[in-house]
C-alpha cells in the first residue's frame, strides 16, 4: 500500500496544483479499495467452499459444518426413505427352524383334562448366533510296521505345515476385519478372543495380511491389465499417510472392477511406474486435474464436480448465468437417463450432431457467454506464468476449453454423468485413516491396496467375501470375473 502523501506541503500551492494532487490521491485510494474489495471477496469466498460446493472431502468441513445449499434434485425426485418397488429387509419368519421348542398350556382348573391333542396356536422365532468357540483338529499321523519289517508311515495334509496353527476361517476372519472392515490391529487380535477364544497377537494379524498380499497378488495384476484394456475407466487419487509422510493412493475402477495401488508422487511420475494408465487408449473419466491430459487416451470430465462448483459461484458469488447451467447440466443428465432406460443404442455421428439436435450445445455456449460478462479476465500483471483469475473465470475457461469432455456423456453410451465410481472406491481408504491413523510402513500400504482391490472387486460382483478369503488361504482364491 503506498504511502499518504504529505499535505502540509501543500498549503502554499496554487488551486490547479492542489486539484492534481488531490485527484491523483483519490485514484490511488480508489485502485487500493478495488483491490482490497477483491480481496476481502476471495477470502470470504474461501471460507465458505466446503464439500457440498467444491471439491473439497467432507472430512475438511470440521464440527462447524456450513449451511447445506439449496438441493440440485427437483422435488419429488427420489424422496428420502425406501424408493417404490424397493423389496426391503424385514426379518422373516423361516419355514424351517433349525429347533422348535413346544410350549404345552398348563392343567385346567376342573381337572377334567383336555377334549383334544395339543394343536399349534402360535408360533414366535428367534434369530440367535449358535456359540462362538473355536475348534481344535487334532491330525495324527499313523505308522504301522509290515511283517517283513519295514515301517510305513502316513502323511500330513499339504495345509498341514506346523506342530500348531491358525486354520484358513480364522485367519480369513482376521483379514475380514482388519482390512474390509478397517478394524485397528489391536482390536481385531481383541475381537478373536473375545468372540471364538482364539488368542490371537497382533503380529499375527499382521502375518495375515502380508500371507492374504501375496496369494492375491496376481489375481490383482490381472484385474489391473484388464482396466488397461477397457473402454471407460474411472480414475482418482487420494492423499495417503505412510510413515508420517505424504504418499498417494492411485485408482482406477469400472463397474466391476477396482483397482489400488501406493505411489510416493501424485502425478505422471506415477502414472509411468504403475504401469496401468500409461497403456490405457480408452475414455478416462476424471475430476479434471492436469496431469491426466498427458495421457494419450480419450478424456470425460465430472459433471458432479462442475454442479458443486457452479453451486458455490451461484450461492455465494450470486452470479445467475451459474445457476442456468446447473439447471442445462442437470436437464441433459435427465434427458441421457431416459434415453438408456430402455436399453436402446441409436447411432450417432458426432457429439456436436448430438446436441445440436436437442439445442443443448447452442445453450451451454450462450450461458459461457453470459459468464465471461460477469466475469472479465484480469489484464496482464506484466510477471512470469499465468495472471491469477478469480475462481468463476477459472471454471468458465474450463467450461469452454474442454466442453467435449463435458459432454461426452451424452455422445458415448457408456460414459457416465460423474466419477463416482473411483470417488466410491476412495471412500473406505479414508474412513480407514480416520480409524487407525496413518500406515506405518510403505509395505503394510501396499498390503492394503492389494487386499482392498480384490475385496471390493468381489464385492462389485456380488461374491461373499469371507468365503472368498478361505479360499484364499486354502490356496486357490475366488477369481473375478474379467470378461
Amino acid at each position: 500500500m503506498q504511502a499518504l502523501p504529505d499535505l502540509s506541503q501543500l498549503s502554499h500551492a496554487d488551486k490547479d496544483e492542489l486539484i492534481k494532487v488531490l485527484w491523483n490521491q483519490v485514484q490511488q485510494l480508489t485502485a487500493q479499495v478495488v483491490a482490497m474489495q477483491v480481496q476481502i471477496a476471495d477470502l470470504q469466498g474461501q471460507l465458505s467452499r466446503n464439500s457440498r460446493n467444491s471439491s473439497k472431502p467432507p472430512s475438511s468441513d470440521g464440527l462447524n459444518k456450513s449451511p447445506k445449499p439449496k438441493s440440485l434434485r427437483k422435488a419429488g425426485q427420489k424422496p428420502s426413505g425406501g424408493q417404490k418397488g424397493h423389496p426391503g429387509s424385514t426379518l422373516r419368519q423361516m419355514g424351517e427352524p433349525d429347533e422348535v421348542i413346544g410350549h404345552a398350556p398348563a392343567q385346567c382348573d376342573c381337572g377334567q383334562g383336555y377334549l383334544n391333542t395339543l394343536t399349534v396356536a402360535e408360533v414366535r422365532q428367534v434369530f440367535e448366533l449358535p456359540p462362538l468357540r473355536m475348534q481344535v483338529t487334532e491330525h495324527q499321523v499313523l505308522q504301522a510296521q509290515c511283517c517283513c519289517g519295514k515301517v510305513h508311515r502316513g502323511h500330513f495334509p499339504n495345509d498341514v505345515a506346523a506342530s500348531v496353527q491358525y486354520g484358513p476361517a480364522a485367519l480369513a476372519a482376521m483379514v475380514y476385519l482388519n482390512q474390509h472392515h478397517m478394524v485397528p490391529v489391536q482390536r481385531t487380535a481383541g475381537l478373536m478372543n473375545e468372540l471364538f477364544g482364539l488368542p490371537v497377537s497382533q503380529a499375527t494379524v499382521i502375518k495375515a495380511s502380508i500371507d492374504a498380499q501375496a496369494r492375491l497378488e496376481p489375481t490383482v495384476q490381472a484385474i489391473g491389465q484388464c482396466l488397461q484394456a477397457s473402454a471407460v475407466v474411472h480414475a482418482d487419487e487420494t492423499g495417503l499417510r505412510v510413515a508420517k509422510k505424504l504418499h498417494w493412493m492411485h485408482v482406477l475402477a469400472t463397474q466391476t472392477l477396482t483397482w489400488m495401488a501406493r505411489h510416493t508422487k501424485r502425478g505422471g511420475q506415477a502414472f509411468e511406474e504403475l504401469g496401468i494408465l500409461c497403456g490405457f487408449k480408452g475414455v478416462l473419466v476424471h475430476d479434471g486435474w492436469k496431469p491426466y491430459r498427458a495421457l494419450d487416451c480419450e478424456h470425460a470430465l465430472c459433471n458432479v464436480h462442475h454442479l458443486r462448483e457452479l453451486t458455490y459461484v451461484f450461492e455465494e458469488m450470486k452470479q445467475a448465468w451459474a445457476g442456468q447451467m446447473i439447471e442445462l447440466l442437470s436437464r441433459a443428465n435427465q434427458l441421457d437417463q431416459e434415453r438408456w432406460a430402455d436399453g436402446g443404442t441409436p447411432e450417432y455421428d458426432s457429439l456436436h450432431s448430438v446436441l445440436q439436435t436437442q439445442g443443448l450445445y447452442d445453450e451451454y455456449m450462450d450461458i459461457l457467454d453470459l459468464g465471461d460478462q460477469a466475469n472479465p479476465r484480469a489484464p496482464l500483471s506484466g510477471k512470469r506464468g499465468r495472471t491469477k483469475q478469480n475462481f468463476a473465470a477459472n471454471l468458465l475457461c474450463r467450461l469452454r476449453e474442454y466442453a467435449q469432455d463435458v459432454w461426452r456423456f451424452m455422445n458415448e453410451p457408456q460414459v457416465p454423468f460423474t466419477n463416482n465410481i473411483a470417488e466410491q472406491a476412495v471412500r473406505m481408504p479414508k474412513v480407514k485413516q480416520k480409524i487407525s491413523g496413518c500406515f506405518r510402513t510403505s509395505e503394510g500400504a501396499d498390503t492394503f491396496c492389494v487386499i482392498r482391490s480384490y475385496l471390493a472387486t468381489m464385492h462389485k460382483q456380488s461374491a461373499e467375501l469371507f468365503s472368498c478369503l478361505v479360499n484364499t488361504f486354502r490356496g486357490s482364491p475366488t477369481q473375478p470375473c474379467l470378461a
